[in-house]
């Protein structure tokens, strides 16, 4: 069990090719014993985004505070405060902070690698502990 606020989890740069003026929180992890999910908070900076990449599972992702665009192959679909968005596997994807103030948002990624298929590698070293030493 854990109950924290999230301002007294520490707030990280996140060191990742093509990540710009955001920072993450791990606010519930491995390091805590959760059994299934990693939640995130992200705070990006205006101007900044989260890097153009894909990978093997879904992203379920929560707005709190600001507005952005979701980044897709070649299209930008806006978000705002309270939207909701699911980040297919496989698909390439970016966060951007399109607005005036710092863009926060919950995101949620499973810690057990997605069961490997021929076209699909497996993996997830933001949720098994090998990024931000999480």
């Amino acid at each position: 069990m854990k109950l924290v606020s999230f301002d007294k989890v520490k707030l990280e740069d996140v060191n990742v090719e093509g990540a710009v003026g955001t920072k993450i929180r791990w606010l519930i992890s491995q390091k805590d014993n959760a059994p299934n999910f990693a939640l995130r908070m992200f705070e990006v900076q205006p101007g900044g985004m989260t890097p153009f990449h894909q990978h093997p599972w879904e992203h379920e992702v929560f707005v709190l505070e600001g507005e952005g665009a979701l980044v897709l192959a070649g299209e930008q679909k806006p978000f705002k405060r309270y939207d909701a968005m699911l980040v297919d596997p496989g698909v390439h994807h970016q966060f951007l902070n399109t607005g005036e103030a710092v863009l926060k948002f919950l995101c949620i990624v499973p810690h057990e690698q997605p069961t490997k298929t021929e076209d699909k590698p497996i993996g997830n070293p933001f949720a098994a502990g090998t990024a931000n030493n999480c």
